[in-house]
């Protein structure tokens, strides 16, 4: 079975209960964080009579795990888009990789019961989601009373009634539908995947919702009758598609608000990470998302908090609290030019060095990304910028110009005048600072994500200063 929309995978995942669940995905963008795609059963209790098996399934069978590792190597895009390969040594659990440009929906529909959906709904100029991919794929589907959409995308409350009443429009009335929002991080989506902390399945109560729950067994708790962590929230479709913008929303909100407490606390000389530590201790609060920084960016926080105000507003309500999460964020991409104004005067002519460049460390996502900003803003006030990234270096390109882009942190930081920890990437909380020191112009250090060793940096000289932390500013 071969299915694609610009990089294609077609694979079948043997469950240990003798379930097989026969997967193919295609993505609008193999960076896309919407993407997951595609994907189905074969005869199962929960689903209506079993097709026609007469057909051999043009698929392989894999573990569990391979699925979730071809998941994650199209979400990071370590698989080129046009590229004919196999990423696994074993013949017996060999899976493809084709670009063929077209979907053989027949295929799918003659050997799946179950259509998971993983297209990309990026946001618009008004920060609306874009639904055109989710609506060709609607488009697609035959009438079928044994079929089910599922849908992973990130859409809008409201998607699944409206697909709905456009299958009733078309005839297609039988033809089911499934609200599962995905929940992967980009940098750890094979642990989420198989270890994951809830599956959130919307749906009409009928055999289509028992089928998708029943896929998803084996990821469940025990007493789920599964073998892992995750917990099973059975609801309804538009409860489902909101617990996804909803759950990014506040993650967003906690960063920007642990920001505007970093800001208040250089203000008033207290230490943010102790702050941080000490609200993380409230079992009410927890210590996630309470790092502060330079701002959130990539794929899904900036488009899902947009995409939540502009349904609030579509819908007549006027959401204030997600405005300022935006407005917070986008200043705190900025606040590192205040910084080094404050110590180094006017940045005409200075050489400034960013470490790091991808909006979090472990992948190389682009997107939103405080790099994108920052290195424009000091363009615009007449510095020279050499980057480093271990990995985005290549995306970063298509998005920044004018930018020296360096083969090692010791190279990006050679005659800086000031070095800005942008991404906190494992190998820079561990670098030679007496040697990034004897490199450096001047003795600046902006750590934009409050990542490094206070007292490794001082050591070599360097003066050093963090996102809320006052007291450690200057300080020999």
């Amino acid at each position: 079975m071969r299915v694609v929309s610009s990089q294609p995978v077609a694979v079948s995942a043997r469950y240990s209960a003798g379930v097989t669940a026969t997967t193919s995905a295609a993505l609008s963008s193999h960076r896309s964080h919407d993407r997951d795609v595609l994907v189905n059963d074969s005869p199962h209790p929960c689903l209506p009579e079993p097709f026609d098996q007469s057909r051999e399934m043009r698929s392989r069978a894999v573990p569990l795990t391979v699925v979730a590792y071809i998941h994650t190597m199209m979400l990071h895009g370590a698989v080129p888009a046009k590229s004919n390969r196999s990423i696994a040594s074993d013949p017996d659990t060999a899976v493809t990789f084709a670009s063929t440009g077209q979907v053989d929906i027949t295929d799918a529909l003659d050997n799946a019961r179950l259509l998971f959906v993983a297209v990309g709904t990026p946001p618009t100029y008004s920060g609306d989601a874009d639904l055109s991919a989710v609506h060709a794929v609607v488009a697609s589907m035959p009438a079928s009373d044994e079929h089910a959409l599922v849908m992973k995308s990130t859409v809008p409350v409201g998607t699944g009634a409206s697909i709905k009443r456009v299958f009733g429009e078309q005839g297609k009335g039988g033809f089911r539908y499934v609200s599962c929002p995905e929940f992967l991080k980009e940098g750890s989506a094979i642990d989420d995947f198989l270890r994951p902390d809830r599956v959130v399945i919307g749906d009409d109560g009928d055999w289509a919702g028992d089928a998708v729950a029943a896929l998803y067994r084996p990821v469940l708790r025990a007493d789920l009758g599964g073998e892992a962590t995750g917990e099973l929230l059975r609801t309804d479709i538009a409860s489902a598609e909101m617990v996804k913008l909803a759950a990014n929303a506040f993650l967003a909100t906690k960063i920007s608000f642990i920001n505007e407490i970093a800001n208040v606390c250089e203000e008033t000389g207290a230490d943010v990470m102790e702050v941080a530590k000490g609200m993380g201790l409230d079992a009410r609060i927890g210590p996630k998302f309470l790092q502060p920084g330079i701002g959130f960016g990539g794929s899904c926080f900036p488009k899902d908090v947009m995409g939540l105000k502009q349904l609030a507003g579509n819908s007549g309500y006027h959401f204030q609290l997600l405005n300022a999460v935006i407005e917070v964020n986008e200043l705190q991409k900025r606040r590192v030019m205040s910084k080094l104004q404050k110590h180094m005067g006017s940045l005409v002519g200075k050489e400034i060095a960013l470490l790091g460049l991808a909006f979090k460390p472990n992948t190389d996502d682009m997107r939103e990304a405080s790099s994108l900003v920052l290195s424009a803003r000091l363009q615009a006030d007449g510095a020279r910028v050499t980057a480093y990234d271990p990995v985005a270096e290549e995306e970063a390109r298509k998005l920044i110009s004018g930018v020296t882009f360096a083969q090692d942190p010791l190279a990006a930081v050679q005659g800086a005048d000031a070095v800005v920890l942008v991404t906190e990437w494992d190998e820079f909380r561990t670098m030679d600072w007496s040697a990034m020191a004897q490199a450096m112009r001047g003795t600046t250090v902006i750590d934009g994500r409050n990542a490094l060793d206070p007292d490794a940096v001082r050591a070599a000289g360097l003066h050093y200063e963090a996102i809320g932390r006052p007291a450690l500013t200057w300080s020999a």
